[in-house]
């Protein structure tokens, strides 16, 4: 690989030198032309970039559904390459050898990928969440064991903010080869509680105790209608399942006001919920 670096950059040299060369021998007259030919040629490049760009700008306004971030990676793409074509025209005017420089920029291209491969990988995981929309800022979400809820979608990291307000910035890389659960993308979700009473107590008055709960909360949703059964039996007590629908952003609130007015209405009806007792029985 260097001995082809070394004779691109060689051939990209005396390409350049005999430009130079044959531009000022062929007289003073014919150079200048030729420099201002070069310079007009630029001027133009650059407006046909600037209108290009604008055009670009206009129609990524217009996609609102492409994550603003995805809106610049394709912009700063896009400069990249009118930059590039507008060093080759001008290259090419000049006289040098655009089949050379092209040869040296794909070289120099190739060492800065490999300096960068960790990097280029985040860029391609973050370009693969902007397409696929696993979700989307504002959703809270689980990436393997970390929780919390998504503040920006970069092109090298997505950002969370935890509960008690810690912010984690994950490689998209990791997030892309991560098991992902978002909370937030359906509309209503699911509290699911085991409750557990003595294995004394009727199980249909335990149920109506239940259901009496769910069916006053003016958070549980009517449709699917709250369920509880009972679900396992224990060693010292009866496992009752009870599942309730609420909207997604209720979730909170439904979970932890069922378990308070639970243990509430238990007590209010006498009924108790065990708990795991040990005799101690001493003998002289």
């Amino acid at each position: 690989m260097s001995t082809d670096t070394t004779i691109d950059t060689e051939a990209l040299g005396d390409s350049v030198q005999t430009s130079l060369n044959t531009l000022f021998h062929s007289g003073w007259e014919s150079a200048l032309r030729t420099i201002f030919f070069a310079i007009l040629l630029l001027v133009l490049c650059l407006v046909v970039k600037a209108i290009l760009l604008k055009i670009l700008d206009r129609s990524l306004d217009r996609l609102t559904h492409i994550e603003r971030s995805l809106h610049t990676f394709i912009r700063s793409t896009a400069n990249i390459l009118l930059w590039f074509v507008t060093l080759m025209v001008v290259a090419s005017s000049l006289g040098i050898n655009a089949s050379s420089l092209l040869a040296l920029v794909s070289i120099l291209g190739l060492a800065v990928s490999l300096a960068v491969k960790d990097s280029l990988s985040n860029l391609a995981g973050g370009l693969t969440i902007l397409g696929t929309k696993p979700f989307k800022v504002g959703d809270y979400v689980q990436i393997d064991d970390i929780e919390g809820t998504v503040q920006d979608i970069g092109l090298v990291y997505t950002s969370l903010t935890t509960w008690d307000n810690r912010r984690i910035l994950v490689p998209n890389s990791t997030v892309v080869d991560a098991e992902v659960t978002n909370y937030t993308t359906e509309p209503l979700r699911r509290v699911d509680l085991t409750i557990t009473a003595s294995y004394g107590a009727s199980v249909e008055e335990v149920k109506e105790v239940i259901q009496g709960v769910l069916t006053r909360h003016d958070k549980v949703l009517k449709d699917p209608a709250p369920f509880a059964r009972l679900s396992s039996y224990g060693d010292n007590a009866l496992g009752y399942a009870v599942r309730a629908w609420c909207r997604t952003e209720d979730y909170w609130d439904v979970y932890y006001d069922l378990l308070e007015e639970l243990k509430s209405a238990f007590d209010a009806a006498g009924l108790s919920i065990p708990y795991p007792q040990m005799e101690v029985t001493l003998r002289k």
